[in-house]
């Protein structure tokens, strides 16, 4: 059952109810046609009819009460009390009394139910007992007018009238009705669009209160009437805000406090509040990570709420939260994805994604690759055990991070071969370093580890690309290991 549906239910138990005490009060209508007879009035009447009309009104209110009792919205209860007004009308006109916008009365009344029915109803049973009385009154009548030759000349003249009149009445009332029925269905209408844009404001500001504890910071930027609300605070105050000279909210100049010195350029640039609409547009969120001091890293996100049809946002959400453990959670990730298990080397996947960046950009004058390779590595497998040959691999990964330090960096790429990248005026010396480290080892399965070392420097060959100098110095490598 929609509103409209339950308004039109409870209007007709009201209407009915008060029906009743109409009914209950039309009782009078005996006692009030004595009083004429006695004052004179009413010559043709009886104290008969009087007593017969109020009679007749008691049974039908009390019929009509209990029906009220039980079928309180019932279509059968409104047709009862309709038709025993119109009775009553038609009773009152049958025993002479002169009687003319009464006969109206009953389907006026009836649009109080906002049922087109039941005004139907009403205005057809109306005038079909307002013809029936007239006609059965109209040799009496006739008799007191000498102006009407005969009987059906009195009738054809005043059933004229009626009939006019009830044309002129059913048109007005029907109107009247229509627009009434109308306006209650656009008042409902309304009504049902407020309670749903009541309750999906009520949805988002339930949401709001959630987000409000899922994050650090939640900042309701209205761009509509340029007014902030954190909220976060107890008392949820708005802020004005001055887009010709305000360039960041009163939430961001306080955490700007916080931000590290080396991206506040960036964090101001982010949250500079005169371009966030134009950025935001047609976007649901855009985000950046900062460091703030104290915590660690957070994340800055401006979320659309509300916007115009061609996605320009009205109303946004300005959210931070900590995301320190998940960016140390990422890093470790990284790390791992980038690191050979066994050496704690960078892995092949790392060589490959700094060779992709070299290529991009411009080598510098003292980059120089190598190229490494394990010596008798399958020899050792095949006579001491994988153990001694993975003692061997870790060995070589020791030497290598011992002499290259924060010089460059050292890839593992195979089983027994290895890349570095490394930033020296003197690759020679770098090479023999490694050796000397590779000389001092010593092993529990193998006493020593022998190394074959080639290396192309990008000085000696600057029109080489990366791919050509990697191709020297595994050539370099393995004239070495020759």
């Amino acid at each position: 059952m929609t509103e409209y549906d339950a308004f039109l239910h409870d209007n007709r138990i009201k209407v009915n109810g008060y029906l009743n005490k109409v009914l209950w009060f039309f009782a009078l209508t005996g006692p009030a046609i004595a009083l004429g007879i006695r004052g004179g009035v009413f010559r043709d009447i009886t104290y008969t009819t009087c007593i017969l009309i109020s009679a007749v009104i008691l049974v039908m209110s009390l019929i009509h009460l209990l029906l009220t009792k039980q079928y309180p919205a019932s279509t059968v209860t409104c047709v009862f009390a309709l038709t025993t007004l119109d009775v009553l009308v038609a009773y009152m006109s049958y025993a002479h009394v002169s009687i003319y916008l009464t006969w109206f009365l009953v389907p006026l009344l009836s649009l109080l139910f906002c049922d087109r029915k039941l005004f139907f109803y009403a205005s057809l049973s109306n005038y079909i007992l307002m013809f029936l009385s007239t006609w059965l009154s109209a040799s009496y009548e006739a008799a007191l007018r000498p102006e009407y030759d005969n009987v059906s000349a009195y009738f054809v003249d005043v059933i004229g009238g009626f009939t006019i009149e009830s044309v002129i009445m059913f048109a007005s009332c029907y109107i009247l009705g229509k627009l009434t029925l109308g306006y209650f269905k656009d008042l409902f209408e309304q009504h049902k669009q407020i309670v749903e844009q009541e309750k999906a404001m009520e949805e988002k500001m339930n949401i709001l209160d959630s987000m409000a504890e899922i994050y650090d910071n939640v900042n309701l930027i209205d761009f509509i009437n340029n007014t902030e609300m954190s909220l976060r605070d107890n008392e949820q105050k708005k802020h004005g805000i001055d887009l010709s000279t305000q360039t960041h909210t009163l939430m961001n100049q306080r955490i700007k406090k916080q931000v590290m010195p080396d991206q506040m350029e960036e964090f101001l640039t982010f949250t500079n509040i005169k371009t966030v609409r134009s950025r935001l547009s047609h976007k649901k969120l855009i985000s950046a990570d900062f460091i703030d001091v104290v915590s660690g890293w957070f994340r800055a996100q401006y979320i659309t709420v509300d916007s115009t049809l061609d996605g320009i946002p009205n109303v946004v959400i300005y959210t931070t939260r900590n995301v320190d453990e998940e960016k140390r959670r990422e890093e470790h990730l990284i790390r791992i994805s980038m690191t050979d298990e066994m050496t704690r080397l960078f892995n092949r996947r790392c060589y490959d994604e700094d060779l992709r960046e070299y290529r991009q950009g411009t080598l510098s004058e003292d980059f120089v690759l190598f190229s490494i390779d394990v010596n008798g590595l399958k020899t050792v497998n095949d006579t001491k055990g994988h153990s001694a040959g993975d003692e061997l691999i870790k060995g070589a990964a020791d030497c290598l991070a011992l002499s290259v330090g924060n010089k460059g960096k050292v890839y593992r790429t195979g089983g027994d071969e290895f890349m570095a990248v490394i930033h020296t005026d003197d690759p020679e010396k770098m090479r023999g370093s490694i050796m000397e480290k590779a000389a001092e080892w010593h092993g529990i399965y193998t006493e020593e580890i022998t190394l074959s070392i080639g290396y192309a420097a990008h000085r000696d060959h600057p029109d080489d690309s990366i791919d050509t100098l990697e191709h020297t110095a595994d050539a370099d490598m393995y004239a070495q290991k020759e």
